[in-house]
């Protein structure tokens, strides 16, 4: 381990800061109920946390996750009741807390590569109801939830770094070297709500993604804004929005690898026509790849198109985890879409009118995957607005406006 007691505790105040800022609507309370969930490599950050919310009169639930054995262990052996199985008192659990941390430090980053990816796609579509009483509440101003990695030799050795230099890049890209990390957050996450705002503000009615290996067109969709930071993931630097699935067609190319439910895969491409896509392949791990798509209606379709400006992102390598990569900085920035589920928060509108009638009215996708596919080629994003006319948004890895 190579944080001090000092950034662990600093980690702590940024992790709680970013769970009451992703609480748009609402505040916490004394005594809410905060689920602070943990792999066991990162129990020195837990540790650290479950004081400071204890100290801060919220009644703490921890729970440790499985490690990567069991999780092998049960998609190799268990049969089809067992993969659906949900445990009594889960939705209860789920419809009870205000908060949710998760903290992750993976110690197997392929543990599920001789599992069947159809078995992997059962069991998160049996889980998917435990994640939409969630989404509910937050759309209520009743829950939020943030979450982390933890830095391990695993992470380091398929980021091929040391874990001392995989260490320097989490504590970089978190600020945890300076004096306030949270106020540098609060700084951060200011200025790129300006540009969040900014977009929001325009008519665009279609955003085009030109790259050496993509021409994508993405329709905005009506009543949508583009979101940024927020609390919910750190460190965040994104600025997103949920598109209408339905207006999307063009190539897609994910330049950076992904490891995705104990699987690796590689260059992955898709082909979409009417709002699906349509060809599915990838350089490594394509089988895993398409039967991820097939898990369910809407996995072939996209929820999330996300642009991260590279002068704000301190993060500068591959990093073996989507969190850090959707947030690459680097040379040229980056650009993801998540293919699967859409975020509520970015209607531009009442949360509490976005019912389910609506958000397919509206082409805001709905799937048990959200999976985000990361591009860092040079790339030049130009808005369609409404009124016929064209403005480049996004070039050279930053936005212009």
């Amino acid at each position: 381990m190579f944080f001090t007691k000092t950034q662990n505790e600093k980690y702590a105040d940024v992790m709680i800061w970013a769970l009451q800022t992703a609480r748009r609507n609402g505040q916490f309370k004394p005594y809410d109920v905060i689920l602070l969930r943990s792999d066991l490599a990162a129990l020195p950050l837990a540790q650290a946390i479950y004081g400071k919310l204890l100290a801060q009169r919220y009644n703490v639930i921890l729970r440790l996750n499985s490690p990567e054995d069991f999780s092998k262990e049960f998609y190799l052996h268990a049969d089809d009741r067992q993969l659906a199985f949900v445990a009594a008192g889960e939705k209860e659990l789920q419809g009870a807390i205000n908060g949710l941390i998760s903290l992750r430090a993976p110690e197997d980053l392929t543990h599920l590569k001789k599992a069947d990816p159809a078995r992997i796609a059962k069991s998160a579509v049996a889980r998917k109801p435990l994640r939409e009483i969630l989404d509910v509440r937050e759309q209520k101003g009743l829950f939020s939830w943030t979450l982390c990695n933890y830095p391990t030799e695993e992470l380091a050795k398929r980021a091929g770094l040391s874990l001392k230099e995989y260490s320097q890049q989490v504590a970089r890209a978190c600020f945890l070297n300076e004096k306030d990390p949270v106020k540098k957050w609060q700084e951060v996450t200011r200025q790129i709500t300006e540009i969040g705002r900014w977009l929001s503000s325009l008519p665009i009615q279609t955003l085009r993604v030109e790259s050496a290996h993509m021409d994508l067109e993405i329709l905005l969709g009506e009543k949508r804004k583009f979101v940024a930071g927020g609390g919910c993931n750190v460190p965040s630097f994104e600025i997103f929005t949920s598109p209408d699935w339905r207006g999307t067609r063009g190539v897609y190319f994910a330049d950076l690898s992904s490891y995705r439910s104990g699987n690796y895969v590689k260059g992955v491409r898709l082909e979409f026509e009417k709002g699906r896509a349509v060809k599915v392949a990838a350089q490594q791990g394509q089988e895993f790849v398409r039967k991820m798509l097939a898990m369910d209606p809407g996995a072939a379709q996209i929820g999330e198109f996300s642009l991260t400006d590279r002068r704000f992102s301190k993060i500068t390598k591959f990093m073996a985890d989507i969190l850090y990569d959707e947030n690459f900085g680097g040379k040229y920035g980056n650009c993801h879409v998540a293919v699967g589920s859409s975020y509520a928060d970015t209607f531009a509108g009442p949360q509490a009118k976005l019912d389910k009638k609506l958000k397919e009215k509206l082409g805001f996708n709905d799937s048990s995957l959200h999976w985000d596919l990361i591009n860092t080629e040079d790339k030049t994003v130009t808005a369609r607005l409404k009124d016929g006319t064209s403005r480049v948004i996004y070039q050279k890895g930053q936005f212009v406006y």
